[in-house]
């Protein structure tokens, strides 16, 4: 890892951990610059905004799922046991800092916050893409469109219960997962269904 990429770690890691003591609302970019012993300024070089901190957040979860699917293991897995996986292994990325997470959701969902709302919903198609690319999945259109409208129903179904989960590794939210996966694949359209083990 070099060390610009390194810096920004560290500057997201910061401000988890400063969020976890109080809020993420509460958060401010000059106390995670005065915890690390840097400027501001120097937090501009890698972050624009602390909103920034939050895709940042989220494109780990998505570089974890990703490597994840690269693995033999993954691989060798049914399409419908590749998706539960990715869902998931992108979900346990976040699990650390899950209320902290919640709290950022909640806060782009404000009234009023449309210029947070807006690149949410990108960052919900982008992270949806990453998954059907990680799961393999190759349909075309007009069925990549279902496909694409199924796993964002399932992803952010899934993502809400998670938020809420209180079971050890998450383990409700892993059931609930298997059991959409399910019925999406009972009504599914056409021959064959990607979905079924």
């Amino acid at each position: 890892m070099n060390e610009e990429i390194g810096r920004a770690q560290q500057i997201l890691d910061v401000a988890l951990e400063l969020a976890e003591l109080h809020s993420w609302e509460s958060l401010r970019l000059h106390e995670v610059a005065a915890g690390m012993g840097i400027t501001l300024d120097e937090i501009r070089d890698h972050y624009r905004e602390k909103e920034d901190l939050v895709e940042a957040w989220f494109d780990r979860a998505d570089s974890a799922a990703l490597r994840d699917a690269a693995t033999v293991e993954f691989k060798n897995l049914t399409t419908r046991e590749r998706l539960h996986r990715i869902i998931m292994t992108w979900l346990d990325a976040l699990a650390r800092h899950r209320r902290v997470t919640r709290q950022m959701i909640v806060n782009k969902l404000e009234p009023g916050h449309l210029h947070f709302q807006i690149p949410a919903l990108m960052r919900i198609s982008r992270t949806v893409q990453w998954m059907r690319e990680g799961a393999g999945l190759n349909a075309s259109l007009p069925r990549r469109a279902l496909e694409e409208a199924g796993l964002t129903s399932i992803y952010l179904a899934t993502f809400i219960s998670w938020m809420r989960d209180q079971s050890p590794g998450s383990d409700d939210t892993r059931r609930f997962l298997h059991k959409l996966l399910r019925v999406a694949d009972r009504f599914s359209l056409g021959e064959g269904s990607v979905w079924r083990d």
